[in-house]
């Protein structure tokens, strides 16, 4: 960046520019996932729309890439672009609860855990996520699901507007009367079509949940996985339940004779009436019984922190990550092999049901192209140690090419890791892709917008 658009930029917004030159720089091009070291131009702090209209003028004009940052979790490390200038929407934190209407308008560089604090205290809440420190933007934008997704959807499926900023640095609500296009495309289709500065959401009663964890020896995962696939479909929405492989971390509520080990298991979250968990969990012996089982009662949003401490930014990441409509016991052979394989302690892959509400989603509504899938699938190779950067992506690749022939084709866009292909995106998109190009010709005809899982305007 010369001096001239420098200048240009840091006179067009209040937030602070922080280039190559300043002592804050290398901290504030970190992000969660700390094999991702590149060196972007600039990063501007957006303290409002107003800085985030002015800064995309500005770095468009310059003939320089955006990036836009929220909570910085980006598996492939989106928000950062050698070269290009992040748009950092962290100082943008904020949520304003609606208890009547129950809704709740969520400043777009806010994290889960702002949204999920907020609304609690209304007993309210929104199906997203696993882990506190996630940004709501990035998981919204690319579709969203967690613990509630059974109960209520997709993440998207509760998102009633949003205020976006477009390429030419025009300020748009897209909502289903005002921009429908641009709002059907929004949810599902990731950063490709602005940035969101605010979103508005449908809030939904939640308030204390029954958790459990149930892990059982890797010996036991063939049929752990067998009973799973065919009990959760048919089991309440009110009960939802991840498949996870992991090495048992040393901490509680484990205790210390399964420390290390590698265990396969199932997190569950019962959003029914309390009195009733026991009998919603009473099937979790039929596979045999837990080696280890916990159950307790917790706030919901203590439940989306649990996995924050054994996950926290500055680790080495790499994921990828498939849709399921069932589990062949080919593909539970698979998931046998690399269980034993796993390579470090915080390694995993995770099943996540996407079933239940999410499925009663006319399949054309939004952007989410695989409303027929069961399960979300990631494979994750995570260790704090770079020296082990090659081996986590080792693992996580093999086992996910060998998955592959047994899956849908297509894969959760937030799971996708760096460079797939495009091929891989328009697997990701089905027959969406061909509307969503054409939205793209709508609202960014010139592609600023493509530090992304890349949709190219039509015609291109």
């Amino acid at each position: 960046m010369d001096g001239s658009t420098l200048e240009a930029v840091r006179s067009a917004v209040r937030g602070p520019v922080i280039t190559p030159q300043d002592q804050e720089y290398d901290e504030a091009r970190g992000i969660y996932n700390a094999m991702i070291d590149r060196r972007p131009a600039a990063i501007v702090r957006c303290g409002d729309a107003a800085d985030v209209m002015a800064a995309v003028v500005a770095v468009g004009g310059a003939g320089l890439e955006p990036a836009v940052r929220g909570g910085g979790h980006s598996g492939p490390g989106l928000c950062v672009v050698d070269g290009a200038v992040t748009l950092d929407l962290s100082p943008m934190r904020g949520v304003r609860v609606d208890p009547v209407a129950r809704t709740a308008q969520v400043a777009g560089g806010s994290l889960l855990g702002d949204l999920d604090h907020a609304a609690h205290a209304f007993g309210l809440g929104v199906p997203a996520g696993i882990v506190s420190t996630t940004g709501v933007g990035g998981l919204t934008l690319g579709g969203g699901h967690g613990h509630l997704t059974r109960k209520y959807g997709l993440t998207i499926d509760s998102l009633l507007s949003a205020d976006v900023v477009l390429a030419d640095g025009s300020f748009v609500i897209a909502n289903e009367r005002e921009h429908p296009d641009l709002f059907w495309a929004l949810r599902g289709g990731g950063g490709n079509f602005g940035i969101a500065t605010s979103f508005t959401f449908r809030l939904h009663p939640v308030h204390t949940v029954t958790v459990a964890v149930t892990l059982w020896p890797l010996d036991h995962l063939r049929a752990v996985l067998q009973w799973y696939r065919d009990f959760l479909p048919r089991a309440p929405e009110d009960l939802n339940g991840f498949f996870a492989e992991l090495v048992v971390p040393p901490a509680p509520p484990f205790p210390a004779e399964i420390h290390g080990q590698k265990m396969c298991g199932v997190v569950w979250c019962w959003t029914g009436d309390p009195g009733q968990a026991e009998r919603a969990l009473a099937a979790v012996d039929e596979p045999g019984p837990p080696a280890f089982s916990f159950t307790a009662p917790m706030p919901y949003p203590a439940l989306q922190s649990m996995f924050d401490g054994l996950m926290p930014p500055g680790l080495q990441w790499y994921w990828r990550g498939d849709f399921f409509d069932h589990i062949t016991d080919e593909a539970i052979d698979v998931h046998a092999k690399y269980a034993q394989a796993i390579p470090t302690g915080l390694s995993t892959m995770h099943l996540y049901p996407v079933d239940g509400a999410a499925h009663r989603v006319d399949p054309a509504a939004t952007a989410w192209s695989y409303r027929d899938a069961v399960w979300s699938g990631v494979v994750a190779g995570i260790d704090p140690d770079p020296a082990r950067a090659e081996e986590i992506r080792r693992w996580c690749v093999d086992y996910w090419e060998e998955l592959h022939p047994h899956s849908m084709g297509g894969g959760y866009v937030n799971f996708m890791g760096p460079g797939e292909g495009q091929d891989r995106v328009r697997a990701t998109y089905r027959r969406h892709y061909d509307r969503l190009a054409r939205v793209k010709r709508t609202y960014d005809p010139g592609n600023l917008f493509r530090a992304n899982q890349n949709i190219e305007p039509a015609g291109s």
